[in-house]
């Protein structure tokens, strides 16, 4: 009778698998995400909070009406934006809610008896990303989240904030609220117009956005590293030049906004003199003010940093 093989790890597999667990244990900022009462999904989080802060409060402006998260999944990032956008939240199931509402109507049920268990965010998820050069067909249909549809398999006793979050990626992102959520390749023109017609159709604004613009694009993207520099670089150049493309057709401008300093662009970048001749060539003739950002959350070790790019006047 023969058993199972238990798996074979070489000792190279074994190192690097008890280094990585120990650099978990000693990062604060791993600690920090497990007892942050936000329950962020990603670790990043606290980047995008640093960086905000930084620039002061790129997304605190009451003219902030739209912001496009860009490779989001699991949604650490437009979980900050939702918040700082005022979009609070509570999670409970539907059928939990419902109760509560019911309970508001004089029933005598507040339904929140098991409401307690369940956490402020889900979980992050451990997926592989994709490269960002895969693509997804233009006949596919493509899902989105209403963060405000009662039948969503999840509900929120929650308070309204401002404006419109969308959040983009090729992997499924778990409901968030106050985001809507778009499964598909930002590059595709099919995702694109799916984005204008939200922004165009959302109640959400003060005032309409008739022309589907947005304020704020963020993107915390990175392709898979493959060990070979020259690989790594080059795809780390594709996504900046991709993000920069789609900030091209909907980003709005300084102008438009009436601040020195509107109209925003945050992107990961891998340092190389190739992203900086493309910070000096493609950035900042666009942007009134590009700055080079690494936050102490970013590992010292990572050769990742962000531009943070202020006040799109495309020439």
């Amino acid at each position: 009778m023969f058993r199972p093989t238990l798996p074979l790890f070489s000792q190279k597999s074994k190192s690097k698998s008890a280094s990585w667990a120990s650099r978990q244990l000693r990062d604060p900022y791993v600690r920090k995400r497990q007892s942050d009462p936000a329950s962020y999904r990603a670790r990043s989080a606290f980047k995008l909070l640093e960086i905000n802060d930084l620039a002061g409060g790129f997304l605190d402006h009451g003219d902030v009406r739209a912001v496009v998260d860009l490779g989001a999944a699991p949604g650490g990032w437009s979980q900050v934006v939702a918040q700082r956008l005022g979009w609070g939240e509570r999670r409970m199931p539907r059928s939990v809610l419902l109760g509560e509402r019911r309970g508001a109507e004089g029933s005598g049920d507040s339904g929140l008896d098991d409401a307690g268990e369940f956490g402020l965010a889900y979980p992050a998820k451990k997926a592989k990303r994709k490269s960002s050069k895969v693509k997804v067909k233009e006949e596919e249909e493509l899902t989105h989240y209403d963060p405000l549809n009662i039948d969503s398999p999840l509900s929120f006793s929650t308070t309204k904030g401002r404006g419109t979050i969308l959040a983009v990626d090729l992997l499924p992102i778990e409901p968030i609220h106050g985001v809507r959520t778009i499964q598909g390749d930002f590059l595709l023109p099919s995702t694109s117009r799916l984005l204008t017609s939200l922004l165009q159709n959302s109640n959400n604004f003060n005032s309409s956005n008739s022309d589907g613009k947005v304020d704020v694009i963020l993107s915390d993207m990175a392709a898979n590293l493959s060990g070979n520099d020259t690989h790594d670089i080059q795809n780390s150049l594709e996504i900046c030049e991709s993000v920069f493309e789609f900030a091209r057709g909907h980003l709005r401008s300084a102008e438009s906004i009436g601040r020195k300093r509107g109209g925003v662009l945050l992107m990961k970048f891998f340092t190389h003199p190739l992203l900086e001749s493309f910070k000096l060539t493609t950035l900042k003739p666009n942007f009134n003010h590009v700055m080079y950002v690494k936050p102490d959350a970013s590992r010292a070790s990572s050769r990742e940093g962000y531009f943070l790019c202020m006040g799109w006047n495309p020439r």
